[in-house]
């Protein structure tokens, strides 16, 4: 027997499907207009958003969680929230602040999970702020290598920082977002937005220079 979700995901998946002649008219068009029309029941104008808008949502979900299956799963439930949901999109933000914030509240709803599904506190806090096991020091000074183990470090940074501060990280330094979007996305203030990223700011480089300094 089907589930009631099984089958909008199937109804999801269908609406994406389809022609190469839908796509190459939708192209050309402005957002607003595609939007319209997704709103309409517009199959192929919904799918024109979900390739605007996938790769930064997967990259968000990715950074947050750390796995890409789960990244790729969150994603698809970003687009079925988007897909049951987009009549209420009224153009009081940007549409990609506002899908935004939907991918944001499943992802901050699925580390929740993960935390209340660990055995013990102490086991909870490692899986969210340990960096993992410690990189074996290399020799040499290749330059590319220097620079695969700084990206390495840098995801151990950001694996150890607080989910809210990994978040505005992602998305103001990485993802670009202004403050005034992440205040939408987040329901904070903009001051509160600004001094989130700088306690995350902080943070990251406290533990950058604890892995330099045990390297």
């Amino acid at each position: 027997m089907i589930g009631p979700r099984a089958k909008e995901s199937q109804t999801f998946i269908e609406q994406l499907n389809v022609s190469q002649r839908d796509r190459s008219e939708l192209t050309e068009l402005p957002e607003r207009e595609v939007i319209r029309r997704a709103q309409l029941g517009d199959a192929s104008a919904f799918e024109r958003l979900y390739r605007l808008h996938s790769r930064r949502v997967y990259a968000l979900c990715l950074r947050m969680l750390g796995n890409w299956t789960e990244a790729g799963d969150l994603t698809q439930e970003a687009f079925l929230g988007v897909f049951r949901k987009i009549q209420s999109y009224r153009g009081e933000s940007a549409f990609s602040t506002w899908f935004h914030r939907v991918a944001v509240n499943l992802v901050l709803m699925r580390l929740r999970k993960k935390a209340s599904q660990e055995i013990s506190p102490g086991k909870t806090s490692k899986r969210n702020f340990d960096c993992g096991e410690p990189q074996e020091e290399l020799g040499g000074h290749d330059l590319q290598l220097a620079g695969t183990i700084d990206r390495i470090n840098l995801q151990h940074a950001m694996d150890q920082l607080a989910p809210f501060h990994r978040l505005v990280v992602e998305l103001h330094d990485i993802q670009g977002y202004k403050h005034k979007e992440i205040a939408q996305i987040m329901a904070w203030s903009i001051g509160n937005s600004k001094a989130q990223l700088h306690r995350a700011r902080r943070r990251l480089r406290g533990f950058l220079d604890e892995t330099l300094r045990s390297e």
